[in-house]
């Protein structure tokens, strides 16, 4: 005997739990699947909340050890206790994973802890052990997210050589951590073991890091992290890497480096394994992705997919954007998601924050734009803050004066990119920027400057 639902999601993570609270909003019986205890998906349990609880405990750790002094804070006897610090970002899931389960249970979502995969049109099957629960429901969402990415020479083992999940449980500072890939994943963890005390070397296959970041920016950054410590190797093709006894080597197209740990972080892959498509007819695009409309309907009636299982970026909220709009579809509501508005952060130090189009990809296009850049060496809240890395930088249509672009490296940029996507969103000018009053003194004001600048009227420089 089966369990009738409107819809069934599979996949517990930001897209699909999003999903299943806005279609229970809508008034429908909604039934979701995760085979981890916890929901939340990669990105709760090993991924974006853990590695930004460890970024913002290693920070703290940095800052008492070595600038607290210039704010007149003198410290003595700072010491790393890692059982805590690990302690406390496993506490930050356990509550945010407890709030998503009270959330789904306000909602009435009925909650199924197994494996999902179809065993026919409208039909879900959920493995829990031994345990069998058949499932009906006119529509399915998949929402199984994304795994890490593997080189076919590298073969993790969980312990020497391993990946951002066994990276984000080190019992112990490495004393050498070797990281291969230079994306925002692989500098993020670089970045908490760096400034816990280890000698990190970062391995990049192509000849600059952070790809699909504006270069401009990306050059920043590798400037600013070669100051904290960081030796990049870029263009680097990586031929092994492998444990030794209680070491690692990793060899490379150039060298070889023996090292106490390697982290395997060159991205991220669909999970689309073991989800019975075969038995609908539902067929993988060449990298494992699942091929939708503008609608997130698939080939197959009734079958939809959200996230990092379909195009464009691989980001958490990106996800949640989708499922809101996808149980709306669903709902017969109106449905849209921008997908040249989405905004990206990397949470290093400092952090950057982008949306829109690079200067790589205007060029690219052949699209006549201006550009305005302000350093927050000029701003006076930077100043405070003892934090003046950095700048802001936008793009602006030459015809127009659409915003086209924004890029941040700098304090907070994470935070202060949410203004620029705001205005994008709203096809706002860089003038509409300028021209909005902002706080004072506030990094915000580094926006509008930035804005001023596409103008040549930059205020405070």
């Amino acid at each position: 005997m089966s369990t009738a639902h409107d819809l069934v999601i599979i996949g517990g993570g930001p897209g699909g739990y999003t999903a299943a609270l806005r279609a229970a909003q809508l008034g429908l019986n909604v039934g979701i699947i995760e085979k981890e205890a916890k929901m939340g998906g990669t990105c709760l349990r090993v991924g974006c909340i853990p590695s930004k609880a460890m970024l913002e405990s290693s920070q703290v750790y940095y800052d008492a050890k070595t600038t607290l002094a210039a704010h007149g804070v003198k410290a003595t006897g700072v010491s790393l206790d890692l059982p805590t610090m690990l302690a406390r970002k496993e506490q930050v899931v356990t509550t945010l994973a407890g709030g998503i389960d009270g959330l789904l249970k306000k909602a009435k979502v009925t909650r199924y802890v197994g494996m999902g995969a179809f065993t026919g049109l409208g039909s879900v099957v959920v493995t829990n052990g031994k345990e069998r629960t058949e499932l009906t429901a006119k529509n399915v969402i998949i929402a199984t997210g994304s795994k890490v990415a593997h080189l076919p020479t590298v073969k993790p083992d969980g312990d020497r050589v391993g990946t951002s999940t066994e990276a984000l449980a080190y019992t112990e500072v490495p004393g050498h951590l070797v990281v291969i890939g230079g994306g925002y994943i692989g500098l993020e963890m670089s970045s908490v073991w760096r400034r816990l005390g280890a000698k990190v070397t970062v391995v990049e296959y192509l000849d600059r890091i952070l790809p699909g970041i504006d270069l401009e920016i990306a050059n920043e950054a590798h400037k600013i992290f070669k100051k904290q410590g960081f030796e990049f190797i870029l263009g680097a093709k990586v031929l092994e890497a492998k444990s030794e006894k209680k070491q690692a080597i990793v060899r490379y197209e150039g060298g070889q480096i023996t090292c106490d740990r390697v982290l395997l972080a060159v991205g991220r892959a669909p999970n689309t394994e073991g989800l019975g498509l075969e038995t609908i007819g539902l067929k993988l695009e060449e990298r494992g992705r699942i091929a939708i409309d503008d609608h997130f309907k698939t080939a197959v009636p009734g079958v939809y997919a959200i996230g990092d299982v379909v195009r464009g970026p691989m980001l958490a909220h990106k996800a949640e954007e989708e499922g809101v709009a996808c149980a709306d579809a669903i709902a017969g509501k109106y449905c849209h998601v921008n997908y040249d508005v989405i905004p990206a952060v990397v949470y290093t130090h400092p952090e950057i924050g982008t949306v829109g189009q690079t200067e790589e990809q205007l060029k690219e296009r052949n699209i006549a734009y201006n550009k305005g850049k302000f350093p927050f060496l000029a701003n006076g809240r930077a100043r405070t803050l003892n934090d003046t890395d950095g700048f802001v930088k936008i793009l602006a249509a030459a015809e127009g004066d659409r915003v086209l672009g924004v890029h941040i490296i700098g304090p907070r940029a994470g935070d202060l990119i949410a203004e620029a996507a705001a205005a994008m969103e709203f096809g706002a000018s860089s003038e509409d920027i300028f021209r909005t009053c902002h706080s004072h003194p506030t990094l915000s004001e580094a926006v509008k400057e930035a804005a001023l600048a596409v103008h040549k009227r930059t205020l405070s420089i």
